[in-house]
């Protein structure tokens, strides 16, 4: 079965995670993806780690399956034509060197537009390629700290926290994978490629949403509420007799159940906390009424109640409690592949579940260099 992207070729110049990423999502649904690495590869996450799998990496594997891989020195004359052959037979080039460096390999854009007036461009950089910080290295967790996400990530006892994952990262890549799909979509209609500047800072801000509106309205600065929501109550952590759990009351009809199965009922009648807005004026005060009432019954308890009463809940589960999840196995969410190097290795699935073109794990992750000659010899004639 054809996959969803099944005529699109893309030559992925990236590494680490948020080009990997981006190119992985395309490769699942059908895309063929060339992954470009200097000889030897230069993929820096195929050394980081442990944990290692005869030697290759876990966080190499989570982002470049469904790929093929070319070794190709971008400073040699030789290879830089060898890329502008490659483009020529491609839909897609991607890249997340820092700014300035494809110019100075003569592979920027206009560059590589007189090759193939169709080409899809998609540049991913810390800053941008405009303004005054675009020279300037970004990583996740620097772009983190400087979007404003860690001034909301903790509480005012832990002060800023960084999310547990590399999440700029992840956005941009999901980003860069919506605006390539549209960019792709256009061109049907004008037939012509464009250029997509992707950086991780804009994609950081862009995922303050409710909270960068807040301030945006009222000019407040948000400060960092942990496991606490700034516009919804009640819509956090709970301790149980036996661990903790999350409670998300979206509206006033969940949280007047919620005083039924917690045999309070007065509690949704006072005024203090009839309404949303009352309870996040007041939740200094209700949040140790609600506790003091869960700590008396274990997890599952409350949660079989929430759910016959509709009220969103769950258990804050550890990874190994993720994988072993009915629901994720069900849903196909974690995968076995076979790794020429590594044997047999274990990898999250896609979340994309398409009717008729479904997604499909035709390619390990590639060792470096490994379709080189299959590639040159198709593609560079």
């Amino acid at each position: 079965m054809a996959g969803a992207l099944e005529h699109i070729k893309v030559l992925d110049l990236s590494r680490v995670l948020a080009g990997p990423y981006c190119t992985m999502i395309l490769g699942d649904l059908g895309a063929e993806i060339i992954k470009v690495e200097a000889p030897g590869g230069s993929d820096d996450t195929r050394k980081w780690g442990p944990p290692f799998q005869n030697d290759v990496s876990a966080y190499y594997l989570c982002a470049n399956r469904n790929k093929k891989s070319i070794t190709v020195d971008l400073k040699s004359r030789d290879g830089i034509e060898t890329i502008k052959k490659l483009v020529n037979e491609s839909d897609v080039i991607l890249h997340n060197f820092k700014s300035g460096t494809m110019d100075r390999f003569g592979l920027d854009y206009q560059t590589l537009a007189k090759i193939n007036p169709g080409i899809v461009y998609c540049s991913i950089t810390g800053f941008g390629e405009t303004g005054p910080y675009q020279a300037m290295p970004g990583y996740d967790f620097i772009i983190q700290a400087m979007s404003g996400l860690m001034s909301i990530t903790g509480d005012m006892q832990s002060g800023p926290q960084k999310l547990g994952v590399a999440i700029t990262d992840i956005l941009t890549g999901l980003y860069a994978c919506i605006g390539i799909q549209g960019a792709l979509l256009e061109r049907t209609v004008s037939g012509k490629g464009q250029k997509l500047d992707l950086s991780l800072y804009d994609s950081a801000v862009s995922s303050l949403v409710n909270i960068g509106s807040n301030y945006l309205m009222s000019g407040k600065i948000p400060t960092a509420l942990g496991n606490h929501h700034a516009n919804i109550v009640p819509y956090q952590t709970f301790q149980t007799s036996d661990g903790q759990m999350v409670i998300a009351v979206g509206n006033d009809k969940q949280f007047k159940a919620l005083c039924t199965i917690l045999e309070q009922p007065e509690v949704a009648e006072d005024k203090r906390f009839r309404t949303n807005s009352d309870r996040v004026e007041n939740r200094e005060v209700l949040i140790p009424l609600l506790q003091e009432v869960f700590q008396k019954q274990p997890t599952a308890s409350w949660q079989t109640k929430c759910q016959k009463n509709g009220i969103p809940c769950g258990p804050i589960q550890n990874i190994e409690e993720v994988t072993n999840d009915p629901q994720l196995q069900a849903r196909e969410m974690f995968i076995d592949c076979e790794h020429p190097t590594a044997g047999k290795v274990k990898m999250i699935g896609s979340p994309l579940k398409l009717s008729r073109t479904p997604v499909q794990y035709k390619h390990h992750p590639p060792d470096a260099g490994e379709h080189t000659k299959e590639i040159l010899a198709r593609y560079t004639k």
